[in-house]
Parts: C-alpha cells; sequence; structure tokens
C-alpha cells in the first residue's frame, strides 16, 4: 500500500493529533487524483507528523500537507530528513509533468518542500520527546539509511507503529531492532505473503544475470531506488569487479538523485553497523571501481545509447514510474539480447509491475513497445522484510499484545500475514479498512 497516513487522536487534555506518515499514492501515474484530493481531516488541525523515513510513498505528501494549512512539528531521524528533501525536491520534475498534462495544478512546489523543512525537526534513535501527553521515541528499523519505527506511550499502554521493517541482515545497516513488550502493533506487510532468496543466493543470481547478459553482448538494465538498494548494488558489483568473477564492461550509474543521496550517506557513518563503519568499501571508495561512470548531464545520459559494447545501466526509478530508466526501456527493451533485472516490489500499475508480470507490449511515452528483452527478478534485493521475518518480528511481543493491525501491503498479503500471525503465534490480528476509524479503548 503506497500513500501512508496514519491519524492518531489521544484522548489526552489536549486532544493531541498526530500524523504517522503522509506519502504519495504510486501506481500508474504518482500524480494521480487521490494524490489531489483533500486529506480527511483538516490539516491544521494537526499537532505534529512522524516521518518513518524518506521514501515517497511515507514522505510525498507532507508539502501538500503544509501548503494547505500544517503548522505543527515534523520529527524524524535527521538522515530522513536530509533524505527526504532531495527526494521531494526531485520529484517535483515528474509531478509538474503528470499535472501539467492533466490540466490541474502542482501537488506543491519547490517553496512548499523548503517550508516543510522549516518545521522539520531531527530526532535520534531512543531520544524520547512528547506530542501532548504521548511519549515518543524512535527506534532503528532497518530498512533504509535513517529508518525509523516510532514506539508511543500513552497511560501505561505501548503503541508500535512500524513504518517500514529492513530486510536484516543488511551489508550497511544495523539489523532491525527487536521490540518486546508491545500492546498493539501497526506494522507492514508489503512481502506478508512470501519469502526471499538468501542474501547468498542473490548474489550468485546476479552474477549469472550479469554473466549471461554480457555473453550475449547485451544490455543490463536495472531500475534501483536512488538510495540503499542502489549502494547495496554497486558494493557486491564492486566485489565481483575485484574478483574477477564478471566480465570488465562499463557500469553506468546513471541518476543525479543517487548520487546526491550518497552524499548524505557519507556524513552519517555513525548510523552504520560496526562491520559497515571499519570496512574500506564506505565513503568514497564505494565508488572507486574503474568501471563505474557517473552520468548527472542529461546529455551523457542520452550518449549511453551510443555505447555499443555491452554495459550494465543502474537508474532510477525503482518501479520504472518515471525518470531516466524509462528512456532506457524503450531503447532496450526490444531487443532479445538484453536483460530488464527487477530488484525490488513493484507496485500495481507501474510500469515496472506491468513488465515484472510479463507484459509483451507496453506503452512508454504514448509509444508502443515490444518487450522482447529478458527480465528477471531477484527478490533478494528486497529492503523489506520477508513474511517469515516478519512473524519473527511479532514474536518478540507476542506475550503482550493485545492485537495487531496489518497493514502497508497489497489486500493479499495483508491477509495472509494475518492468518500467520494468528495461527503460529496466537495472536489476535486484523487488517484495518482504508479510512478505518478504530478505537484502542474498545479493543
Amino acid at each position: 500500500m503506497t500513500g501512508v497516513n496514519i491519524l492518531i487522536e489521544a484522548n489526552d487534555q489536549n486532544k493531541s493529533r498526530l500524523l504517522i506518515d503522509c506519502g504519495l499514492f504510486q501506481g500508474e501515474k504518482i500524480g494521480d487524483e487521490k494524490n489531489h484530493a483533500p486529506f480527511p481531516y483538516d490539516p491544521a488541525s494537526i499537532d505534529a507528523l512522524v516521518a518513518s523515513h524518506a521514501h515517497i510513498d511515507h514522505t510525498g505528501r507532507i508539502p501538500k500537507l503544509v501548503k494547505e494549512g500544517f503548522k505543527g512539528k515534523i520529527f524524524s531521524t535527521p538522515p530522513t530528513k536530509e533524505i527526504a528533501r532531495v527526494l521531494l525536491i526531485d520529484s517535483i520534475g515528474i509531478l509538474s509533468k503528470e499535472s501539467k498534462a492533466a490540466g490541474t495544478p502542482p501537488i506543491y512546489t519547490e517553496e512548499d518542500v523548503e517550508r516543510s523543512m522549516n518545521l522539520w525537526q531531527g530526532i535520534s534513535y531512543k531520544e524520547e520527546f512528547s506530542v501532548g501527553d504521548l511519549k515518543i521515541s524512535f527506534k532503528d528499523a532497518g530498512h533504509v539509511l535513517g529508518s525509523a519505527m516510532t514506539e508511543i506511550k500513552f497511560g501505561n499502554k505501548k503503541f508500535v507503529f512500524t513504518g517500514d521493517l529492513g530486510n536484516s541482515p543488511a551489508p550497511f545497516l544495523p539489523d532491525t531492532e527487536i521490540i518486546k513488550d508491545a500492546d498493539y502493533l501497526v506494522m507492514e506487510s508489503v512481502y506478508g505473503d512470501r519469502d526471499h532468496e538468501h542474501r547468498a543466493d542473490r548474489k550468485i543470481l546476479l552474477e549469472d544475470v550479469i554473466e549471461e547478459t554480457m555473453n550475449k553482448k547485451g544490455t543490463l538494465l536495472i531500475p534501483a531506488f536512488s538510495f540503499e538498494r542502489t549502494q547495496e548494488l554497486l558494493f557486491e558489483i564492486k566485489e565481483m569487479v575485484s574478483h574477477s568473477r564478471i566480465p570488465l564492461v562499463p557500469v553506468f550509474l546513471d541518476s543525479p538523485l543517487a548520487i546526491a543521496v550518497t552524499e548524505i550517506y557519507r556524513k552519517y557513518l555513525s548510523y552504520y553497523k560496526e562491520s559497515a563503519k571499519k570496512s574500506s568499501v564506505v565513503g568514497d571508495d564505494l565508488f572507486s571501481f574503474p568501471q563505474l561512470r557517473f552520468t548527472r548531464a542529461t546529455e551523457a545520459s542520452r550518449a549511453i545509447h551510443n555505447v555499443k559494447q555491452s554495459k550494465i545501466i543502474i537508474a532510477g526509478s525503482g518501479m520504472s514510474n518515471g525518470g531516466r530508466i524509462v528512456h532506457h526501456e524503450r531503447e532496450f527493451l526490444p531487443d532479445p539480447k538484453n536483460t530488464l533485472l527487477i530488484l525490488g516490489y513493484q507496485s500495481p500499475g507501474t510500469l515496472g509491475r506491468k513488465l515484472q508480470d510479463g507484459a509483451k507490449r507496453v506503452k512508454i511515452f504514448g509509444e508502443e513497445v515490444e518487450v522482447r528483452a529478458r527480465v528477471v527478478t531477484i527478490g533478494g534485493y528486497s529492503a523489506h522484510k520477508d513474511s517469515t521475518h516478519l512473524l519473527e518480528f511479532v514474536d518478540g511481543s507476542s506475550d503482550t499484545l493485545k492485537k495487531v493491525f496489518v497493514a502497508l501491503g497489497e489486500p493479499k498479503s495483508a491477509l495472509f500475514l494475518t492468518q500467520r500471525i494468528r495461527d503460529y503465534l496466537g495472536v489476535d490480528a486484523v487488517v484495518p479498512r482504508i479510512k478505518e476509524t478504530i478505537n484502542l479503548s474498545m479493543v
């Protein structure tokens, strides 16, 4: 489920109102009518907002919220604030084009982003802050740099909102913190109905895909999210190059956004796990192998198509719903020598999902494009926990949990995980409906 937006109303003296995330709906068009629709509450009535992490489906409507009257405080970890600013500004281009085509005003402007940043405060993990009588702290979710679970204490009860939970262990990030004594849990379920390949398996699969495509003298296209996924991918390609496990071909990082996010990564080594802090692959060296080429300018991106030799192109966006990868897909999908490698979840309605589901023809920039290239998915690169590890996460609090609300995923995955929680852990679990109001004093 995209467009994450949860409203908490506390029965305290101030009747405090807190939002958890305020994300864009992402589908066939990220600037669709759901994003333009009025909020189901008065933005000016909200006291504060917590951003679990910087992904646009969790932060993308924050500038809209501010534009429409929100004047409260925004809280997140410091890396989330910095990365969110870069992602929000980057999204303006796509949103503006879609709004212009639809004859609607932009959802937000760069001025709205900057106004949001002026309300935004960075809070470290475990540092407690208050909204009315709500006592709030962040725990490391292990999903992406700066991602946080939101732990709320109200009276003698503890509520935990997971945001997205990381696919631990990861090359850079600490494992997801264990929650042991929650009373109520609102959790994600993106991969609630399936498990990933083992991390060791994903490296083998990646190596195989690269070798097979290069042996055919083809081009490997990798749509990748600009932070965490891209960094992990480059880390593993570098290892393969260093150990001569793949052919030495040009690797294009065709994403100014990914490069900008990497600069933020270099500022926050304290958020890495200990083994990564001591590794020689952090910082500049992460991008140091000779075959890697950055393409910041549009002209340099277009020039990639003139490189006739085998190559690897890593470009955004991760779901092929915009960005430079779409131009490369139009160019390279018709050739059976080429491969499109999908590394993570693809929302329904996105071009990436259509390609993952086996579409033989897709429309790109209004043009019908034949899909003759091989399309491969490697799930082990997901930054989300899979079904088994989500269940293990819930088990940490199974002795104290009164109810689990399984959300932030497609209905099929949410329902499957809900049943597993009931069957395996004996914990009451439900799938809340969109716009449903739940009174926890009645639960």
